[in-house]
């Protein structure tokens, strides 16, 4: 370490005293100094005149090019204006015949407006009145849906909100429509959802704790006629039921799950405001 550092010292002081000390030395090494000053003053101005060049052309090509759009925008202004008329003819005339829903997706009535209202207001409907266990063990409706026979069809065990907005569904599928509702399943425990789980993907994908059942927040529904559970999507009649129980159920406030990319038609859930599922299984996990 010693001998490095005396070599730097010598390789540092030498020059500096031969600079100092030695006119010769002196002036070659200012001429070094000179000579690479003038090279590099040289370059920095070659780069500069060479850059305004540069912004010149670009200046002088945007200038050609706006020319070139002006008079092009006033060779076609003819063509430009009716096609800037024929694309905004369709959303004028939406926003002036809005009110008529010229556009309306569909020709599916809507529910009255008061029965909507009469919701928020905290209108007080009961539920109907418990179905004899024999309609939901037939061979039909086992295949369709399995274990139901054991299923809660519990009212009470369900939220209030959801509660009363399904109750006002069932109201409105009756009185407009003439479709009939029955509770196939409301609250489910835990165990029970393990259970269907187990079953496989064409009866539930939620585990316990994953589904609104859980939490009294949703509910599975099919139709009665004549006494009869209808549940299957073949029977034409159950297919426009569904139709205008989705469209009803939405107009409450629920989520159907005729949205979903696997449908489940008469399934409903309420996501009540400040309720989240996953947060809450977490709790739950936590407390058992």
């Amino acid at each position: 370490m010693v001998a490095i550092a005396l070599v730097v010292y010598f390789a540092i002081t030498v020059p500096l005293a031969a600079i100092l000390l030695l006119p010769g030395v002196r002036a070659v090494f200012f001429d070094v100094i000179s000579n690479l000053h003038s090279f590099v003053t040289q370059r920095i101005s070659a780069s500069a005149t060479q850059a305004r060049k540069g912004i010149s052309r670009s200046a002088k090509y945007s200038q050609s090019s706006m020319t070139g759009m002006q008079n092009l925008l006033i060779k076609r202004r003819l063509l430009i204006l009716s096609t800037t008329g024929i694309l905004a003819t369709p959303p004028l005339i939406a926003i002036a015949l809005r009110g008529h829903q010229l556009f309306q997706y569909d020709d599916t009535l809507r529910a009255p407006d008061e029965k909507i209202s009469a919701l928020l207001n905290g209108e007080q409907l009961v539920p109907p009145p418990p179905l004899p266990p024999d309609v939901f063990a037939t061979q039909e409706v086992e295949q369709l849906r399995p274990a139901l026979v054991d299923a809660s069809r519990d009212w009470n065990l369900l939220d209030p909100d959801f509660r009363t907005r399904l109750l006002l569904v069932y109201k409105i599928m009756h009185e407009q429509y003439g479709y009939q509702m029955a509770l196939l399943e409301g609250y489910r425990s835990p165990d029970r959802q393990d259970r269907l789980a187990k079953m496989g993907g064409s009866v539930t994908n939620a585990a316990a704790f994953q589904s609104y059942h859980q939490y009294g927040l949703a509910a599975d529904n099919a139709f009665l006629r004549d006494g009869k559970l209808v549940i299957s999507e073949k029977d034409p009649w159950a297919m426009r039921g569904y139709q205008l129980y989705g469209q009803v159920a939405e107009q409450v406030g629920l989520t159907w799950g005729g949205r979903w990319k696997l449908m489940d038609l008469g399934h409903v859930e309420y996501h009540k405001p400040g309720f989240v599922l996953g947060r809450r299984a977490a709790a739950l996990q936590k407390v058992q």
